[in-house]
């Protein structure tokens, strides 16, 4: 097992020893980080669609161009 592995399976067990309130404190520290939320966040969604399949980038492009006129992705680009 990779040390990183190891290391998570560590700070895991550890995680599952502590009390609800503890884990529930922990848990409530981290995610009031905005940068480790966004993370898990990105992790979740990942973990919850990766068994969907995938698609050219394209053919999203040419989908994506249906719904919405051209202009409005250019203003929308624009602004971000």
């Amino acid at each position: 097992m990779p040390a990183i592995e190891a290391r998570a399976e560590i700070f895991l067990m550890a995680l599952h020893s502590l009390s609800k309130k503890e884990r529930e404190q922990i848990l409530t520290r981290l995610l009031e980080d905005e940068e480790f939320r966004e993370d898990v966040l990105d992790i979740a969604l990942y973990e919850s669609r990766k068994d969907e399949p995938s698609r050219p980038f394209r053919d999203y492009l040419a989908e994506r161009r249906k719904k919405v006129p051209d202009g409005l992705l250019r203003q929308h680009h624009k602004r971000c």
